[in-house]
């Protein structure tokens, strides 16, 4: 029988302390969640920043690039959202599938590290793939590819909190989790742009540099294992509940749900067209967008950083939520606006910068919120449903962006201020949520 709160402390991986939290707080044939030290917050901290990289770097820069590459610039909009849309409705299947996989793997490697090694190979092949695509539609295989094995990697790595982390410490932890966009961000653009005249080393650089934590971490971890007895049902509506949390029971949940997909599109038309928004609106040259888009996201990820650090300690201090998340949404729908009105590189400068203290704070402070309202103890599953919500926004956004820019005469500036709606409306999302505070 594992010690109880006050019963003793016990070692962890790392060589911290872990503090266990009380039995009655588990489900039942679970061990204690116990206090998790700072050698693993650092590993887990490591690795999700190399997982965010290996997905980035590809949105934020060479996937643009080339598709420009491929089919020029007049076909180069369409392409891409062929492409990003394909690739962002597989992942929204990807993710909640191996979800459920994760939560029912009684293997001796244990309920997530096996998935984290097929999801981080599987996915490097595919940016392999990209890399040399000579058409679009080999493109669209290996982005395809990527989508559906970075995902698995995705949905073991999301699972990790609520297995191993204690609600008292998730703001915390969610908190520092928060920054890893933003350093994978900011990595992914300086590795690209080291590579400017290599496309392969601008693909496989990012895969090389994260994947090194992912194993890291995948090897350290003191992952859960399910026994063969405890292993859940499996059957075709098993499988069917896969994709569906019950908004009628679970109302909280999806309240999250909607505000999370909402944030996240107004997220997606941001990083998937600011490469033709510089080219179209600002006017930049081609040969310095890579450039850009680093200064871009550098100056964006150091607000984003002390917010997101800041905020998430803030909400384990005041037990609060809801109105982090809140002011948050609606911050970064002014930034958006911000954007879509810049008429040089400076102000969209000053936009990307105020929209990294929005972002900061709702991912830090969300997730936590997100952890707090989970429906039942099948983590991986239900964060998979979860990550619909950041999954579908990127089919949904470009196929938004064509009627956007139809509308709008071309204008980018419209697209964007379409984007701060829509974090305004996640903001009020959230108010209903019952809950959390």
């Amino acid at each position: 029988m594992a010690e109880v709160a006050g019963g003793g402390r016990s070692g962890g991986p790392d060589g911290s302390e872990h503090r266990t939290v009380p039995e009655a707080t588990l489900a039942p044939g679970l061990p204690p969640v116990r206090r998790v030290g700072r050698g693993f917050i650092a590993l887990y901290a490591a690795a999700y920043m190399g997982t965010s990289l290996m997905l980035v770097a590809p949105l934020l820069v060479t996937l643009a690039l080339k598709v420009n590459a491929v089919v020029g610039a007049g076909q180069a909009a369409t392409s891409l959202a062929l492409v990003t849309g394909a690739g962002s409705l597989l992942a929204m299947v990807a993710n909640p599938v191996f979800g459920k996989l994760s939560d029912r793997t009684a293997s001796p490697l244990g309920m997530r590290r096996p998935w984290m090694l097929v999801g981080l190979g599987g996915g490097s092949l595919g940016i392999l793939v990209v890399a040399l695509a000579p058409t679009i539609p080999v493109v669209l295989v290996g982005w395809c590819l990527a989508q559906l094995f970075f995902n698995a990697l995705l949905a073991v790595q999301a699972a990790v909190l609520p297995d191993q982390v204690p609600a008292s410490q998730r703001g915390l932890v969610s908190g520092v989790l928060g920054v890893c966009l933003p350093i994978a961000s900011v990595t992914g653009t300086f590795l690209v742009q080291l590579f400017t005249g290599s496309q392969l080393a601008m693909f496989l650089a990012p895969c090389a540099f994260g994947g090194f934590f992912i194993l890291l971490f995948a090897f350290t971890l003191d992952d859960r294992r399910l026994t063969a007895a405890t292993k859940p049902a499996w059957s075709l509506r098993e499988l069917a509940s896969t994709f569906y949390v019950s908004p009628r029971k679970h109302p909280d949940f999806a309240w999250v749900f909607v505000s999370r997909f909402l944030f996240v599109l107004a997220y997606a038309f941001l990083t998937t067209y600011q490469a033709y928004y510089l080219l179209s609106q600002i006017g930049s040259v081609k040969a310095d967008v890579p450039r850009q888009i680093f200064l871009g996201t550098l100056t964006q990820s150091l607000v984003l950083v002390a917010a997101s650090l800041i905020a998430g300690r803030l909400s384990d201090r005041t037990g609060r939520r809801k109105i982090f998340v809140v002011t948050a949404a609606t911050v970064y729908g002014l930034a958006m606006f911000m954007v879509a009105v810049a008429s040089d590189f400076n102000g969209f400068l000053v936009g990307v910068a105020i929209s990294g203290l929005g972002f900061g704070t709702y991912m830090a402070v969300d997730l936590a919120l997100v952890a707090d309202v989970l429906p039942g103890d099948a983590h991986a599953k239900d964060l998979g449903v979860l990550n619909i919500a950041n999954a579908l926004p990127f089919s949904v956004a470009p196929a938004l962006a064509p009627a956007i820019l139809a509308v709008g005469g071309g204008s980018y500036g419209l697209m964007y201020a379409v984007a701060g709606l829509c974090a305004v409306l996640a903001a009020g999302a959230i108010l209903p949520v019952k809950r959390v505070r």
